[in-house]
């Protein structure tokens, strides 16, 4: 993999405000940081210090599926982004669509892709809009499903021309990631954890996009692919 660039400069013009929600589950809460940041705190605050006015909403809840995020997204990000701003999107989740109840997922897969697809379709047409993978858990067997669950998301974006950053295998071999999540409640990382995926984002290119960026290119991550842009 190539060697990852987390700095870049930025020119004058691009320092406006912006209104970003990030959308999605526990992991975009950032369930378990005792810094209370997560990873959506960090790069806002790493945007920031590179110059940018960043409105931030952390719209994510514990427990929630594809299916609760799609019942509620819409109401809640159109009070926060109204038509005069710069409004942004960032979904993630996945996790809980994974998860055994009673013998079965709580979302069965071909449900979680259709609530994928409607999600994003209907988000693209009003804000631009990234999406970031499922994220990997102290579970062996969950994380089976979550990595194939993360493959056909990754399907998904690049159909309606969403860009995706799939970190699920980045994190699922990250030594920082997995003890984190061993040591808290088995699905949470801590502060180091969420640093490690919040470098990852910090240094996608299709992140970077948003801020109209000067300076070196930032290589595109194994875990990238497919990315459409």
């Amino acid at each position: 993999m190539n060697e990852i660039q987390t700095s870049y400069s930025i020119s004058s013009e691009s320092r406006y405000i912006m209104r970003m929600c990030f959308v999605g589950d526990s992991f975009v809460n950032g369930t378990c940081d005792p810094e209370y940041l997560g990873w959506t705190g960090r790069i806002c605050r790493e945007a920031h210090k590179q110059g940018h006015d960043i409105t931030y909403y952390n719209l994510g809840i514990r427990r929630n599926t594809s299916a609760d995020i799609a019942a509620r997204w819409f109401e809640e990000v159109s009070r926060r982004l109204p038509e005069e701003c710069e409004g942004r999107i960032v979904f993630s989740f996945g996790v809980n669509d994974t998860t055994l109840e009673k013998g079965k997922t709580r979302i069965e897969l071909h449900h979680s892709i259709e609530n994928c697809r409607k999600i994003l379709t209907t988000a693209k047409q009003i804000y631009p809009v990234l999406m970031i993978s499922p994220l990997p858990i102290a579970d062996v067997e969950q994380n089976r499903r979550s990595a194939n669950l993360s493959e056909q998301f990754a399907l998904v974006c690049n159909q309606v021309n969403v860009p995706y950053l799939n970190v699920f295998n980045l994190l699922k071999s990250s030594t920082t990631w997995m003890s984190e999540v061993a040591e808290n409640d088995g699905a949470h990382p801590g502060a180091a954890g969420y640093s490690e995926l919040a470098k990852y984002i910090e240094s996608w290119s299709s992140w970077l996009s948003w801020f109209n960026y000067s300076g070196s290119h930032i290589p595109a991550l194994e875990s990238d692919l497919p990315e459409t842009t």
